[in-house]
């Protein structure tokens, strides 16, 4: 059975947005396993987040920036290798999405404006860039 290329497109970004979100909060459920959070602070709720944010050190913020960069770039790879035709563009339309919750994110939970810039500007279009290249160049 053939699928209509533009709904295998939709499916595309769907499947793409949802792999990128679990690649992301798998990374960040794992990450105070890999950098241990600041003495005393409950990172578990937006609230303790807010907090701590003073006591975090630029280390603190290594993983949320892989979560965001590793997400988007599963997320677009996927895409990418789903997708029919306009590959790169839905690729990029999945790093959009991403940049869109990821401006969110910085709205509901202010962080220090070095690592609001850098994981804004590298973490979600360059990263769905790379994914749909590389799902190109995988055919």
């Amino acid at each position: 059975m053939i699928m209509n290329p533009t709904i295998r497109n939709i499916l595309a970004v769907v499947a793409g947005c949802v792999a990128g979100g679990v690649v992301n909060m798998e990374i960040i459920m794992q990450s105070s396993s890999i950098v241990p959070p600041p003495h005393g602070a409950d990172l578990t709720t937006t609230e303790g987040l807010k907090a701590a944010m003073h006591l975090m050190t630029p280390i603190h913020f290594l993983m949320p920036f892989l979560a965001h960069s590793l997400g988007t770039l599963a997320g677009a790879y996927l895409t990418g290798l789903v997708a029919v035709g306009y590959k790169m563009r839905l690729a990029l339309l999945v790093g959009v999405v991403s940049l869109v919750g990821g401006i969110s994110a910085v709205v509901m939970l202010p962080s220090p404006l070095w690592f609001t810039v850098t994981d804004l500007c590298l973490a979600y279009l360059p990263m769905a860039w790379l994914g749909g290249y590389l799902a190109i160049k995988t055919e």
